[in-house]
């Protein structure tokens, strides 16, 4: 549902909105708590309904909707718990955590069915009615001139849905449970959704996939604004993936938007794509097949971890190299040291990422675009009303590291790497989008197919560019993004001026 502006869409950006001005405007602790308690009767004004069954649970989700972004954890059902409870853990200048980050407000669910076939009103009661035929079980009757589906008999096959003429049997499943490559999501004992967390890698595909906006993820967009009002000097570290998200926007917009934000500076962070190309790069031709029979890449945190996680055994086959986020902000910290870093992107993952104890240090807080859409419209910014300087653009990295926002980039980056260095060398690639057909990738190279290979993985079914906090249609960011990448100073990674600082990066 990503470039389309829903209803659940305008609740999730007021509440953004609102906790950012809410983060800028406010000092007292007293006052957050009266805002906290307040705002969703401004988000949701009127005695009316618009969208739930009453006015009241609307403003309970919205209340929760605010914990969560403020990065607070939902509230226990079965007691009475302020709003604010957990306030003053949270009002710091540094980065606040506490799992799991993808949750479900539980009276948001639409208690949807995991799996079902049915038979829709479209059934015209055909003579042939192949659907009984085929059905293994019989568990389809005809009721009143019409097909019948008995559930306590019913597999799920799907043969009745392929063979119907008039497409009257549609199979219906949780929109949350479908678009989880993890099969992390099952009913609770209410037939609501529930999340198992030892198989949850929060790339926040139910997020964006739940029509009813039950499933929400945790942000920092309160502990990043707490900490450029005290006068860090916060740097954003921006994803290529940023191009098409703001209407309009240009490198220079940019630069000049987050400027009026209070970020002390902006870098893209296709630099580290460039220099993590080029590692990744020489360990493939070090490793394969000497050490291990594939690599997979690192780039994206929920496919490592989901290879790690689902097939142990080979996690060593998963490139140790750092990843472009990590890479970025140790780079500014090099040089930097007082620099707090804010990595900006489509990935709800990458916060949890940056909360690992061997990344805290160096990458600082994390919003997903939909946040920094928040903050734009928090301090009301204009993006018309700003210069454009045509010669201010992000010149600093190759096309190549640019392209790791869309599917197939990473591992084109990776071989076009190896071809400068090796010209004989040939390189067999495979790559999957979505974590279901990562899983597959994964099971092909268990049984040998894929060896040799170099593996990309891509959580989100597209790459980067369609990311869990995404805003744009992602064909059209994936055209956007091929002309972005045209316009870069250098083609190869090989040729990026901070090369001679990789090793250093190592620690």
């Amino acid at each position: 549902m990503r470039g389309i502006y829903t209803p659940v869409t305008d609740i999730r950006r007021k509440v953004f909105t609102e906790v950012a001005r809410m983060a800028y405007e406010v000092t007292d602790k007293q006052d957050i708590d009266y805002l906290m308690r307040e705002l969703p009767y401004e988000i949701i004004p009127g005695e009316e309904r618009s969208l739930r069954s009453s006015i009241f649970l609307e403003r309970a989700i919205v209340s929760e909707r605010i914990r969560l972004a403020m990065g607070l954890s939902l509230r226990p059902l079965d007691e009475s718990v302020s709003a604010s409870e957990g306030l003053d853990n949270i009002i710091t200048a540094d980065k606040y955590y506490e799992p799991p980050l993808i949750n479900v407000i539980k009276y948001a669910c639409n208690k949807c069915p995991e799996k079902l076939i049915k038979v829709t009103s479209l059934c015209q009661g055909c003579l042939a009615h192949p659907c009984q035929e085929v059905c293994p079980k019989k568990a389809i009757s005809f009721r009143n001139g019409k097909s019948h589906i008995d559930q306590s008999l019913c597999v799920k096959c799907g043969r009745c849905v392929a063979t119907c003429p008039y497409n009257a049997i549609v199979r219906v499943e949780r929109p949350c449970a479908k678009a989880c490559g993890m099969d992390a999501i099952h009913s609770d004992a209410y037939g609501r959704a529930e999340i198992d967390y030892n198989k949850c890698v929060s790339c926040g595909m139910c997020l964006v996939n739940c029509p009813f906006g039950a499933i929400v993820d945790k942000g920092q967009i309160f502990q990043l604004i707490q900490s450029i009002k005290r006068g860090d000097r916060v740097i954003a570290i921006v994803a290529p993936a940023f191009v098409n998200q703001f209407p309009g926007v240009t490198p220079a917009k940019l630069r000049e938007a987050m400027k009026l934000l209070g970020f002390a500076g902006i870098s893209e962070v296709a630099i580290g794509a460039d220099l993590c190309t080029i590692d990744e790069a020489k360990d493939f031709m070090e490793e394969v097949p000497a050490k291990h029979p594939f690599m997979g890449t690192s780039c994206c945190p929920a496919w490592s971890v989901m290879a790690k996680k689902l097939f142990p055994e080979y996690a060593d086959c998963i490139s140790m190299t750092m990843t472009p986020m990590v890479l970025t902000a140790r780079l500014i910290k090099k040089d930097d040291k007082n620099a707090r870093i804010c990595f900006i992107g489509p990935c709800a993952a990458k916060k949890l990422e940056a909360s690992r104890r061997s990344v805290r240090s160096e990458v600082d807080f994390v919003l997903t675009f939909e946040e920094l859409m928040g903050l734009f419209e928090a301090k009301e910014i204009d993006f018309s009303s700003l210069p454009d300087d045509p010669t201010d653009n992000f010149d600093e990295a190759s096309g190549d590291g640019r392209g790791f926002a869309v599917s197939g980039g990473v591992a084109q980056a990776v071989v076009n790497v190896i071809k400068k260095l090796d010209p004989t060398r040939e390189v067999k690639v495979a790559s999957a989008q979505g974590l279901a057909d990562c899983r597959k990738m994964m099971m092909m190279a268990k049984a040998g197919k894929y060896n040799g290979y170099l593996l990309e993985g891509m959580g989100c079914p597209g790459g980067c560019i369609a990311g869990a906090g995404t805003l744009a249609d992602p064909a059209r960011s994936a055209a956007m993004l091929a002309k972005y990448k045209a316009q870069a100073p250098m083609s190869n990674p090989l040729d990026t001026p901070y090369r001679e600082n990789l090793e250093a990066l190592k620690y």
